[in-house]
């Protein structure tokens, strides 16, 4: 025997129920002997619930609403009873929507709607539902009877949430059931009293007419059916990756169905816990999958917790005072005024100090449930033994589902550490000694968040998700976005990772997609859906505002002005990658204020790209001296564009050409000198002395200048390169003088005994930059530990593509930190 139930959102159209018949008559071909519940058409009962209070404030539109319903009903018989079988249909219909409207109008006429008259109100629309159904089926060929529930379920008179009694119902039910064979077409939520008056069984009433019914059959199963695939790993409108859950215990569908899980109300669950029968949560509309089972069984399975789950929307209650220390009988006392108040607590957390108990109830329970303590410890207050009541509001509880949760530590050190990476603020926690769950409260607005963040912890989906803000998409943010689309197949098929860029800007546009931009289309999307950005404030106002898990920002500009909001970025736990020297080349203060907000926080800010573009120099840096070794110099060739200027000054071209050669091919900036006066140079050791442990400012480095004073003082660029060509004859001389000693001319970068400086060097080629090339960079790094041959990073220090690269690598490196346990 199974006993199906089917919710009011599988019955609330012809065509839907048309789709249950399709499923029942498999059932029933097969040979399975079976039972079914019906809810009220989909809408109905709160239908039902605002005639009633029209009808009590003697509002007309009453009438409105019960013609609605009648229509709706008999609409429905017309569409699926063939034209013969629905006159006596039609009949029964229309008696009991005359019995309907009599109690109505009676409301109306008192101005009163009672309990009891409101549960004799609502039985109708189950009754209405479960008597066309069993017609329904009658006509498609299952041998239906219709079986209204207050035959047989029998409870006390505590209106719209009556008791069952269970022994009489139980009873009543094997008999009626031995006397009849047919299948049985149940009306879900009501009952009736010992003198015959109608009831109904409360929130989730039709599961539980269906649990009944089970219990009191020695059913072989439950299933109930509704317009989900079962229960999910969370709820799906919070956390777009949950999934439906194979099988669950009953304790943990207990704990779920207290965090919100709405497929399931934990009083439906009881008689078939009692009775140990499985139930399948399954959905009318995708009725070949499996659903969710829910059993007496453990799953052994690897995954220690089955959900995440939450409630929105609490207050946080705190008594605390030294009155408290080692006193017995406060918890009692005050738990006892709630109850006496009958207010429901949510949490309870209680430090082992003994001078604070914190419990969690609704904010709109707050005034009374402070009134109530005040009350109760009134005496303690007047002589300060007990603090006032401390509440904080705007607070949601997150918690973590699972009975595996006992046999597996480390999962509070999981669930901490999510929620940490992601800046999430614990302001209570809960754990019950059973180890079902772990609760946390947190601030409403980062409860989405939290969700997510614990949902990619514990559970292995398709692929983890970062979230990237993304400013400037110029040559190099662009060929980022590029390396991103190009390697966002790769990268979900071998680390299970998804890069969603969620926001981009430019000077002008901003563009924001929760759910990910489109990078096939971002530019388009960028000129043609983009809100305008007035300033950067706007921007990361709108990221902060969204508030999503495992969140990046990048900032692929040199604006002082976007590395301005670096603190603040920071500051709202969102960790930073960008190729921009200005915040880590600008005072030595705000250097280490920005990287000690970042640390605080808890989260990255990497600019590896500042020195050596995709080159791993600063990580190669910090690596050595975490690591224990000792920098005694470091060396360094790190402009592409100095770099490709002397290495391709040789005999037979002239300094101006090179340099002419080198501005035509955009490897120096439109005015050479930006790149030759050593500025950008000099950001980049400068980086390198703060890195290695020295607190110095720029003015502290010392550049040598390559260019005569004639050059840096012409006006314009043009009469740069007219004063550089009468100043051929100087730098041949250094090239020849070089040459004579078998070196060769490099700009050298060095930092050594705590000193910095600049200038053009000749080295010989025992030295590493001799063998230069190209427009690489290279640096040299010479420790306790490589102090005879240096470590030598080599390779282009400059260019889009591997700038952009190194900034995707950092992302990475940034993902795996948030992503890991």
């Amino acid at each position: 025997m199974k006993v199906l139930k089917f919710g009011g959102s599988s019955v609330a159209k012809p065509e839907r129920i048309l789709q249950i018949i399709d499923i029942l008559k498999g059932y029933y071909s097969r040979g399975d002997k079976f039972a079914v519940v019906f809810s009220a058409f989909g809408g109905v009962t709160d239908s039902l619930i605002g005639m009633s209070e029209a009808a009590e404030k003697n509002d007309g539109v009453f009438r409105e609403k019960l013609k609605e319903f009648k229509e709706r009903h008999i609409a429905a018989v017309k569409e699926l009873i063939s034209l013969e079988n629905q006159a006596p249909i039609l009949k029964d219909m229309e008696e009991n929507h005359k019995d309907l409207e009599n109690l109505l109008v009676g409301i109306s006429m008192l101005g009163e709607a009672s309990d009891r008259t409101m549960d004799h109100v609502l039985s109708f629309g189950e009754r209405n539902s479960a008597y066309l159904i069993s017609h329904v089926m009658k006509q498609h060929g299952i041998n239906a009877s219709y079986l209204d529930a207050r035959k047989v379920v029998c409870t006390n008179d505590n209106f719209r949430s009556a008791k069952v009694d269970f022994e009489k119902t139980y009873s009543d039910i094997k008999e009626y059931f031995d006397k009849h064979q047919e299948v049985q077409v149940i009306t879900g939520f009501v009952g009736k009293t010992a003198d015959g008056i109608t009831t109904t069984l409360g929130r989730g009433g039709s599961d539980f007419t269906c649990s009944i019914f089970a219990a009191a059959l020695d059913a072989d199963s439950i299933e109930i059916w509704s317009d989900v695939n079962g229960v999910m790993t969370a709820d799906p409108r919070k956390v777009s990756k949950a999934f439906t859950m194979d099988s669950m215990t009953y304790a943990e569908a207990m704990e779920m169905s207290h965090f919100g899980a709405k497929v399931i109300y934990p009083p439906t669950l009881q008689p078939a816990l009692d009775k140990k029968i499985p139930l399948y949560i399954k959905n009318t509309f995708n009725p070949d999958f499996i659903g969710t089972l829910v059993s007496e069984k453990h799953d052994d399975g690897k995954n220690p917790v089955k959900g995440v789950t939450s409630i929105s929307g609490i207050s946080l209650l705190t008594l605390q005072g030294r009155g408290m220390v080692g006193v017995s009988g406060i918890s009692a006392r005050l738990f006892g005024a709630l109850g006496r108040s009958k207010i429901n607590i949510i949490l309870i957390t209680q430090g082992s100090s003994e001078q604070s108990i914190t419990f969690a109830i609704k904010p709109e329970q707050v005034p009374q449930a402070v009134h109530a303590i005040e009350e109760e410890f009134k005496f303690e207050r007047q002589s300060n033994l007990i603090d006032p009541i401390k509440v904080e509001n705007d607070l949601s509880v997150v918690a973590v589902i699972g009975e595996n949760m006992k046999t597996r530590p480390g999962v509070a050190g999981r669930l901490f550490n999510a929620l940490g990476k992601n800046g999430v603020n614990i302001v209570a926690i809960a754990q019950g000694s059973s180890e079902l769950n772990i609760s946390t409260v947190i601030k409403s607005t980062d409860e989405k968040k939290a969700l997510n963040a614990m949902h990619e912890a514990f559970f292995l989906s398709d692929a983890k998700s970062l979230h990237l803000f993304m400013v400037g998409v110029g040559l190099i943010g662009g060929t980022l976005i590029n390396q991103i689309r190009e390697q966002a197949e790769a990268l979900r098929k071998n680390q299970a990772l998804e890069i969603k860029i969620v926001g981009l800007a430019n000077s002008r546009e901003m563009l924001f997609d929760e759910n990910g931009i489109d990078l096939e289309n971002w530019k388009s999307d960028l000129e043609d859906q983009s809100d305008k950005m007035e300033s950067l404030a706007d921007f990361v106002s709108r990221m902060k505002a969204m508030n999503l898990q495992n969140s990046i920002f990048v900032d692929n500009t040199a604006s002082a002005d976007v590395s301005a909001y670096y603190e603040s970025i920071l500051d709202a736990s969102i960790s930073v990658s960008t190729p921009n020297k200005i915040a880590v080349s600008s005072s030595y203060l705000q250097y280490r204020r920005v990287k000690n907000i970042a640390r605080l926080r808890n989260v990255l800010f990497m600019y590896e790209t500042n020195v050596g573009a995709g080159l791993p120099v600063i990580s190669t840096l910090s690596d050595l001296m975490n690591s224990g070794d000792t920098i005694l110099k470091i060396e360094g060739v790190l402009s592409g564009s100095l770099s490709f200027i002397f290495n391709n000054f040789k005999e037979g071209v002239s300094f101006y050409d090179i340099v002419k050669e080198a501005q035509k091919a955009g490897y120096t900036e439109p005015d050479p000198r930006t790149d030759l006066s050593g500025k950008d140079v000099s950001r980049k050791i400068l980086i390198l002395s703060r890195e290695s442990g020295y607190p110095m400012e720029s003015d502290d480095i010392k550049i040598k200048p390559v260019l005569p004073d004639a050059c840096m003082a012409a006006p314009t660029v043009d009469e740069f390169f007219g004063e550089l060509k009468k100043e051929n004859d100087y730098f041949d001389n250094l090239r020849k003088e070089a040459e004579k000693k078998g070196h060769k001319l490099r700009i050298i970068a060095t930092l050594e005994n705590g000193e910095a400086s600049i200038g053009l060097k000749s080295v010989d080629a025992s030295h590493p930059f001799y063998s230069l090339e190209g427009s690489d960079n290279m640096i040299a790094f010479t420790t306790e530990r490589y102090k005879d041959r240096p470590l030598v990073i080599r390779g282009p220090g400059a260019g889009a593509e591997v700038t952009a690269a190194g900034v995707f690598a950092e992302i990475i490196t940034i993902g795996n930190r948030l992503l890991s346990d």
